[in-house]
């Protein structure tokens, strides 16, 4: 059994014994952050191609990573980026496979060392289909750092198409899907929302 194995939202509570809760507004008093200009510019370009390519792959590289290096170059390089890694913490409950994106509190490169968030894309373009695998990855970071001595008090996860972004919030073994949905074209809110996550940590 892998991440990609809890399907809903039902499998995490009866597997894993989550809370799942909805109907917030999260990040509502978060202030948005600018991208830089060069980045704003390259978005354009890079949005309607990947959304007329229209695969997951597409919108992986063209939209999710390069949105998610300009959050890490606006925290100075100081938090890690991983792409496709393999992140298995306990096999038996299903808390093992492969992570679309995770991105830890620590510069180091070489394996995530306090993963924060949690990013999921969505298949065939259906947010809900991705809060079950989101949620299971966010319960294994915060295994992860338990076992580490990583006093990380709560993970942010998100399910994203890379043009539609839903966060959610793990803390205490109570998933929070947040009510709002944000689009790229409000990169600002979201990168915002990240920059905002990181700032309220403290280091490991």
């Amino acid at each position: 059994m892998a991440y990609s194995d809890f399907k809903t939202i039902d499998d995490v509570v009866q597997r894993l014994g989550v809370q799942v809760t909805s109907g917030n507004s999260l990040f509502a008093t978060v202030c948005p952050i600018a991208p830089r200009p060069n980045f704003q510019e390259v978005l354009q370009d890079l949005v309607p191609l990947a959304l007329n390519i229209n695969t997951e792959k597409a919108r992986s590289e063209l939209i999710i990573a390069p949105l998610l290096l300009e959050l890490r170059h606006h925290l100075s390089h100081k938090i890690g980026f991983f792409s496709g890694v393999e992140f298995t913490v306990d096999s038996q409950q299903g808390l093992a496979g492969f992570c679309d994106f995770l991105l830890s509190n620590s510069p180091d490169q070489v394996f995530p060392r306090a993963p924060v968030v949690c990013v999921v894309e969505a298949k065939n373009e259906n947010i809900k289909m991705g809060y079950g695998q989101c949620i299971a990855e966010m319960v294994a970071a915060q295994v992860f750092n338990n076992r580490q001595g990583h006093a990380i008090p709560w993970i942010l996860g998100i399910v994203t198409t890379g043009s539609n972004w839903k966060f959610l919030r793990y803390e205490n073994q109570i998933a929070t899907i947040d009510f709002d949905e944000y689009f790229i074209t409000q990169v600002d809110h979201i990168l915002g929302i990240l920059i905002d996550t990181f700032h309220n940590l403290t280091p490991p």
